[in-house]
Protein backbone atom coordinates (compact mmCIF):
# COMPACT_ATOMS: atom_id res chain seq x y z
CA UNK A 1 0.00 0.00 0.00
CA UNK A 2 1.15 3.40 -1.36
CA UNK A 3 1.25 5.92 2.02
CA UNK A 4 1.35 9.92 1.45
CA UNK A 5 2.70 12.83 3.22
CA UNK A 6 0.74 15.03 5.28
CA UNK A 7 1.41 18.04 6.60
CA UNK A 8 0.18 19.95 9.68
CA UNK A 9 0.76 23.20 10.68
CA UNK A 10 -0.29 27.27 9.63
CA UNK A 11 -1.79 27.57 6.30
CA UNK A 12 1.31 29.73 5.43
CA UNK A 13 3.35 26.81 6.60
CA UNK A 14 0.96 23.91 4.46
CA UNK A 15 0.78 26.31 1.23
CA UNK A 16 4.24 25.37 -0.21
CA UNK A 17 3.60 21.32 0.42
CA UNK A 18 0.03 21.59 -1.62
CA UNK A 19 1.78 23.89 -4.24
CA UNK A 20 4.22 20.52 -4.55
CA UNK A 21 1.87 18.18 -4.92
CA UNK A 22 1.44 16.98 -1.23
CA UNK A 23 -3.06 16.19 -1.16
CA UNK A 24 -2.95 15.50 2.97
CA UNK A 25 -3.28 18.55 5.36
CA UNK A 26 -4.84 19.96 8.25
CA UNK A 27 -4.44 23.37 8.62
CA UNK A 28 -4.34 25.13 11.92
CA UNK A 29 -4.15 29.11 11.88
CA UNK A 30 -2.00 30.10 14.64
CA UNK A 31 -4.60 31.80 16.99
CA UNK A 32 -6.16 28.41 17.22
CA UNK A 33 -3.24 26.68 17.87
CA UNK A 34 -3.51 26.15 21.56
CA UNK A 35 -7.08 24.05 21.03
CA UNK A 36 -6.82 22.51 17.87
CA UNK A 37 -3.33 21.54 17.20
CA UNK A 38 -3.26 18.01 19.18
CA UNK A 39 -6.56 16.93 17.09
CA UNK A 40 -5.19 17.98 13.91
CA UNK A 41 -1.39 15.75 14.93
CA UNK A 42 -3.11 12.50 16.10
CA UNK A 43 -5.63 12.77 13.20
CA UNK A 44 -2.67 12.71 10.82
CA UNK A 45 -0.79 10.24 12.65
CA UNK A 46 -3.78 8.04 12.94
CA UNK A 47 -4.39 7.99 9.51
CA UNK A 48 -3.12 4.72 8.03
CA UNK A 49 -2.55 6.22 4.24
CA UNK A 50 0.12 8.53 5.60
CA UNK A 51 3.92 7.18 5.73
CA UNK A 52 5.19 11.08 6.73
CA UNK A 53 3.81 13.72 9.01
CA UNK A 54 5.87 17.40 8.61
CA UNK A 55 5.25 19.90 10.99
CA UNK A 56 7.42 22.99 12.20
CA UNK A 57 9.61 22.51 14.91
CA UNK A 58 7.99 25.94 16.58
CA UNK A 59 4.82 23.81 16.75
CA UNK A 60 5.79 21.11 19.00
CA UNK A 61 5.22 23.42 21.71
CA UNK A 62 1.94 23.63 21.42
CA UNK A 63 0.94 20.52 21.98
CA UNK A 64 0.29 18.76 24.80
CA UNK A 65 2.70 16.55 26.69
CA UNK A 66 0.92 13.08 25.33
CA UNK A 67 0.68 14.00 21.81
CA UNK A 68 4.42 15.46 21.79
CA UNK A 69 5.68 12.58 23.40
CA UNK A 70 4.01 10.66 20.16
CA UNK A 71 5.07 13.07 17.84
CA UNK A 72 8.35 12.93 19.03
CA UNK A 73 8.47 8.97 19.40
CA UNK A 74 6.22 7.98 15.98
CA UNK A 75 7.93 5.29 14.17
CA UNK A 76 4.54 5.03 11.62
CA UNK A 77 4.35 7.05 10.78
CA UNK A 78 7.08 8.93 10.77
CA UNK A 79 7.20 12.63 12.07
CA UNK A 80 9.70 15.13 10.43
CA UNK A 81 10.23 18.66 12.08
CA UNK A 82 11.42 21.42 10.16
CA UNK A 83 11.83 25.21 10.79
CA UNK A 84 14.23 27.81 12.40
CA UNK A 85 16.49 25.65 13.94
CA UNK A 86 16.16 23.03 10.82
CA UNK A 87 18.17 23.30 7.63
CA UNK A 88 18.08 21.41 4.40
CA UNK A 89 20.86 19.22 6.33
CA UNK A 90 18.83 18.56 9.19
CA UNK A 91 15.62 17.44 7.51
CA UNK A 92 17.53 15.05 5.46
CA UNK A 93 19.54 13.69 8.39
CA UNK A 94 15.94 13.00 10.38
CA UNK A 95 14.37 11.06 6.94
CA UNK A 96 17.84 9.44 6.78
CA UNK A 97 17.62 8.72 10.50
CA UNK A 98 13.87 7.59 10.34
CA UNK A 99 13.65 5.29 7.79
CA UNK A 100 17.36 4.09 7.70
CA UNK A 101 18.14 5.05 4.03
CA UNK A 102 19.74 8.32 2.70
CA UNK A 103 17.32 9.21 -0.37
CA UNK A 104 19.27 11.79 -1.79
CA UNK A 105 22.68 9.84 -2.00
CA UNK A 106 21.51 9.12 -5.91
CA UNK A 107 21.35 12.36 -6.36
CA UNK A 108 24.96 13.45 -5.51
CA UNK A 109 26.71 10.49 -7.65
CA UNK A 110 25.33 12.10 -11.08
Amino acid sequence: MSQEIAVVGSPEFTTGFRLAGVSRFENVPDDEKDERLDDAATAALEDDGVGIVVMHDDDLEYLSRNVRQEVETSVEPVVVTIGSGTGGGGLREQIKRAIGIDLMDEDEDS
